[in-house]
């Protein structure tokens, strides 16, 4: 499929990112949206990575802009260094290396659905080269990210804490190690990977989850912790290896934090409704963007405590929170260190583990996975014949007996009579097919994403 906008900003396949396309949606970035004086550029560790980077800063030079190449660096550590400026991240997150995009960063932050649109209606217009030669100058964004959580959190947040850190081509493997050693925990090496893995931490397969146990036990380990390729989604498990869902970080989280308003997308946990702490939930279609534009709204009430979080863990902060030993500053993008560190400092001052705090919550538990390598067109077509055929869609999920609620905010998310939920999505941007599903046992959430991985691999087929 040729590159394009989704929830994650423009993704293609590397063949089609070529040094024209990407110059042509660079400059477009730069003519259609505020950018500031400079544009900082980052990178993750796929292999088409360095030289996406160098045509991105080659095109913001041309057009007499002063490019910041802030190397490889995590792309919520790009976002916090180019705040007050544009920003351009070449990541593809958890797709495979065969694929990479474009995130694009106004000098508020993430760009919006409107901004896209503006650079795709620029990109189509396609804007000149203006021929000038601005400076590129290097700027090292990690260590003022480490800092930012080491001032939040102090230096025995995690004493005492023996921490993994799966490392594999993770842009944060060495971020996780500092942050771990910064608060007084101790941080332990995990299966550092010079190829690039695409590691999904909204649908953690079998054998990682059984690596991840055995790791626990073989090293003696408080938690396993982790990122996908460009950090800005968290993985976390509890000591015995079980993987934390995101949107349950997240909820953990907002609470550490004082947080009174929450916005997450539809696909995530029902508990954080449940919850008095949170005074309003806001409920949107999945993606940052979207997940953004409630933020903001809810923003314009004066001294309002927001924050948001997708199902897959990435955490943004909308307020100056009070941490454990100092204030942290917003932060409106997607950070996977916040929803990793929060949680595991919270169960330490408690004198709990992170196990029990998950265990106080409601009992309500999700599971997500993904059918791959779907046409993008037969997948819509079936979500639009299930979304507008009562008949079919009944006997599509005859199994589960009654529906009490169908809603449609974004896919197709069904509640049955005895509280299940499986909500069905394609990608925007990849060629997959997302199956998620609610239950109140982790066991039965499981069942079902399983049961209809299979009947919408069938379908597609």
């Amino acid at each position: 499929m040729a590159p394009k906008f989704g929830t994650s900003g423009l993704r293609g396949l590397v063949t089609e990112l070529t040094d024209d396309l990407v110059g042509d949606y660079t400059r477009a970035f730069i003519d259609a949206c505020q950018h500031g004086s400079r544009i900082y550029v980052g990178q993750d560790l796929r292999p088409s990575s360095e030289s996406i980077g160098e045509a991105v800063i080659r095109a913001i030079r041309e057009q007499g802009v002063e490019a910041v190449d802030c190397g490889v660096v995590p792309t919520p550590a790009l976002a916090l260094a180019a705040k007050g400026a544009g920003a351009v991240m070449i990541t593809g997150s958890h797709i495979p290396a065969d694929r990479n995009g474009l995130k694009f960063y106004v000098p508020t932050g993430e760009v919006s659905k409107a901004d896209e649109q503006a650079i795709v209606a620029a990109y189509d217009a396609k804007v000149a080269p203006a021929g000038k030669d601005a400076p590129v100058v290097e700027y090292g964004a990690i260590a003022p990210y480490v800092d930012r959580y080491a001032r939040a959190f102090g230096d025995t947040a995690l004493a005492g804490l023996r921490i993994g850190v799966y490392q594999h081509s993770s842009v944060a493997r060495d971020v996780m190690m500092a942050v771990i050693e910064r608060l007084g925990g101790e941080g332990v090496a995990l299966a550092r990977s010079d190829a690039f893995i695409p590691v999904d931490t909204e649908a953690v397969d079998q054998g990682t989850r059984d690596m991840l146990r055995g790791w626990c036990a073989e090293h003696n380990l408080s938690a396993v912790i982790s990122t996908d390729g460009d950090a800005d989604r968290p993985m976390v498990t509890d000591g015995e290896g079980n993987v934390i869902p995101g949107d349950i970080l997240g909820v953990l989280t907002a609470r550490m934090l004082g947080a009174e308003v929450v916005c997450t997308p539809v696909s995530s946990n029902s508990v954080v409704g449940m919850l008095p702490e949170f005074g309003t939930v806001h409920m949107t279609r999945i993606g940052s963007p979207f997940v953004i534009a409630a933020m903001e709204e809810a923003l314009a009430e004066e001294g309002a405590k927001v924050v948001g979080f997708e199902a897959n863990g990435g955490f943004l902060l909308g307020f100056e929170a009070d941490a454990p030993a100092g204030k942290l500053e917003p932060l409106m993008t997607r950070d996977s260190i916040l929803p990793i560190v929060a949680p595991l400092a919270a169960a330490k001052a408690a004198g709990r583990t992170v196990a029990e705090l998950v265990a106080e919550l409601p009992p309500r538990f999700t599971a997500a996975d993904r059918v791959t390598e779907t046409p993008t067109d037969k997948s819509k077509a079936l979500l639009a014949e299930l979304s507008e055929d009562a008949a079919k869609r009944a006997d599509f999920f005859s199994a589960l007996g009654g529906v009490s609620n169908v809603d449609q905010t974004d896919g197709l998310r069904v509640t049955f009579e005895s509280g299940d939920v499986v909500h069905l999505r394609p990608s925007g941007n990849a060629p997959e097919f997302r199956v998620y599903a609610e239950a109140s046992t982790p066991e039965r959430a499981r069942e079902l994403v399983d049961m209809y991985m299979e009947t919408v691999g069938s379908a597609l087929r």
